[in-house]
């Protein structure tokens, strides 16, 4: 399923959560009572699936003394005719409830990744072989999900990383795009550049290809990407927003000072960044089959 925006899924939770302590005022058998149970249903599975632990573990809440307590059929009957003890369960239930929605809500404040507000966009004029415009026109607009399921692959000299990062989004159904590997049609590098920009994706191998120092300490060379990969993470993050952008990092490559935010995965001897990757990309909207990337 494609996650709802953050700030959305906390304000639904939020919402059917400050109800209880009114209906904890209301009889155990009101209306009221049951619309919010739909309504926190339909909350809770936008936000987490129609199958998941959470929508199970609110089903299951029990807000009638004739499911919670251990008592002869005989004394259920006199138990349903005090009102006290109806209500009583039903207020334990709404407790208990009221304590599992604080529990989402922390969830997604914590371990979901802050979604991108504005995604600006320009338009270069320009036309694929097919006859239709390749970029959007400039404006800005909502990420909540991939516009494609292609994705730029950012690159320097490394062309081993390279290949491997593409195969991997191949064998996940996303299309990688390789910039060198695209037809020239006599445009320059920028238009050329603008022109398979309109991408769903982008992920950045930050590879030591080149070593630099600040002007003064020459005798302190770090390794760094190339100034390419650089412009053109930055032209993604402008892009995309800081959900649409992964970077994978290869051994003491020297981060961007401004990078800090945006996400970023070591390239281990081990393929750990594949699953890694792989969680970027479904929390950025993509519909990903686990078993089919992680088979052997």
């Amino acid at each position: 399923m494609v996650r709802p925006p953050k700030s959305k899924a906390i304000a639904r939770l939020q919402k059917v959560l400050d109800e209880i302590p009114k209906l904890k005022q209301l009889s155990y058998d009101s209306p009221q009572f049951e619309g919010w149970k739909i309504d926190t249903e339909l909350a809770i599975s936008n936000a987490f699936g129609d199958d998941s632990a959470q929508i199970h573990r609110f089903n299951n809440i029990s807000y009638d003394p004739t499911q919670t307590w251990d008592t002869p059929d005989d004394v259920f009957l006199d138990m349903l005719l005090i009102p006290s003890v109806c209500q009583e369960a039903y207020v334990r239930g709404l407790e208990l409830a009221a304590s599992f929605l604080e529990s989402m809500i922390k969830k997604v404040e914590e371990y979901w990744e802050d979604e991108n507000q504005i995604m600006s966009s320009r338009t270069t004029g320009k036309k694929q072989k097919d006859g239709k415009q390749t970029l959007k026109s400039s404006g800005a607009q909502k990420n909540d999900s991939p516009s494609s399921n292609k994705v730029f692959v950012i690159h320097g000299r490394d062309e081993g990383t390279r290949e491997r990062v593409a195969r991997f989004l191949e064998k996940l159904g996303l299309k990688p795009v390789i910039l060198h590997e695209q037809p020239n049609e006599g445009r320059t590098i920028i238009e050329k550049f603008e022109d398979y920009a309109d991408v769903g994706f982008a992920v950045t191998l930050l590879t030591p290809d080149d070593a630099g120092s600040l002007q003064g300490d020459k005798n302190s060379l770090k390794p760094r990407a190339r100034q390419n990969v650089i412009f053109e993470l930055g032209f993604f993050i402008g892009r995309l927003g800081r959900k649409g952008v992964c970077a994978l990092t290869k051994g003491d490559v020297e981060i961007p000072s401004d990078y800090a935010g945006v996400v970023y995965i070591p390239l281990d001897d081990f393929d750990g960044w594949k699953q890694k990757l792989f969680q970027e990309l479904k929390i950025a909207g993509f519909e990903l089959d686990a078993d089919r990337a992680f088979q052997a």
